[in-house]
């Protein structure tokens, strides 16, 4: 029997979800994201050193265009080892500024562009706010491909594909966690939902059949796991991006896996059409206590390693014009 890994990429295409470029190059994914989190992580290790010292050198000064060549370093040096995207992400602190975002994600790829990087390797990665879904929709108009990260809801789901998005990442483990300490507020035992009845797993089986059955062609790439038994039961889901650590447990199992999401038999299913206009949207996310609470929490997040790693970044300047 061939590894868990190996069945995996049979029926779904596997992304390396990491800033560590070494770590990409042992598990030879197709694709590979990244996420302020991560490159701030990465840009801790004394071998990637070269990428940032590189970044402070080009921007002369400029503390936003070196967060910029940072990202777009990172991401070339992954393009060198992935034959497919690589995701970089735009300043979550632009999260609720539609123009904003769409001329960072512009600058990105010019950036990309300077180095010999085709706009067609790299997703541009935005919050899945209303504004973020919006400042996508002018981008892929433009042919810059975007991936709309930080789903925990079907309506943000359903209103990226319907404003032309290339890809989404429902976060499935922090769907998971959020449901887990409620049921841990009922009964402090509990110890986690297995399988199919993963609140996270349950949420993109969910958007990818939606999606399958109303003829969207955005990729659904499950993102943000717990363990590997979230991403077993995600068998056949267009993308699954899994930390190296997963990635090695997976390839390290010969247990059997089988396919639990198949487009074929969403296409059959009685799944009527949701309404995402403005309104519909914010009052879903409204009543929705989870993905109000976890999308507030991972913009915040972001923001904060993006002032991390300015830090650091601005330090390197200092240094430099001494």
């Amino acid at each position: 029997m061939s590894s868990q890994l190996d069945q995996l990429k049979e029926y779904t295409i596997v992304v390396a979800d990491t800033g560590d470029v070494e770590a990409i190059a042992r598990v030879k994914p197709q694709d590979a994201t990244t996420n302020p989190s991560l490159i701030t992580k990465a840009a801790g290790m004394k071998q990637y050193a070269k990428l940032i010292d590189d970044a402070v050198e080009y921007a002369k000064g400029d503390l936003a265009l070196a967060m910029d060549k940072v990202s777009v370093n990172f991401g070339t040096e992954i393009t060198k080892i992935v034959p497919g995207y690589v995701s970089t992400e735009v300043d979550a602190r632009l999260s609720f500024d539609t123009e904003a975002t769409i001329e960072k994600a512009r600058k990105l790829i010019e950036l990309y562009k300077e180095v010999g990087i085709d706009k067609s390797r790299i997703l541009i990665k935005i919050a899945a706010t209303w504004e973020g879904i919006r400042a996508a929709e002018v981008l892929e108009k433009e042919g810059i491909t975007c991936n709309l990260t930080l789903i925990f809801n079907k309506a943000q789901a359903v209103a990226c594909a319907e404003a032309g998005a290339t890809l989404i990442s429902p976060f499935v483990g922090r769907i998971m966690d959020y449901y887990k300490a409620e049921e841990q507020k009922k009964n402090p035992d509990f110890k986690g939902f297995k399988g199919p009845e993963d609140p996270g797993v349950k949420s993109v089986t969910e958007i990818y059949n939606y999606f399958k059955k109303h003829g969207h062609n955005t990729i659904v790439m499950g993102a943000s796991f717990r363990n590997t038994d979230q991403i077993v039961h995600l068998t056949g889901c267009d993308r699954l991006t899994i930390s190296p650590d997963l990635l090695d447990e997976l390839s390290k199992s010969k247990e059997e896996i089988s396919v639990t999401l198949d487009a074929a038999k969403a296409a059959d299913l009685d799944i009527p059409k949701m309404d995402v206009s403005e309104k519909a949207f914010r009052w879903a996310l409204n009543e929705d206590p989870m993905a109000t609470e976890k999308l507030a929490a991972g913009i915040r997040g972001f923001a904060a390693d993006i002032v991390k790693l300015e830090k650091v970044i601005q330090e390197k300047i200092d240094a430099a014009s001494k």
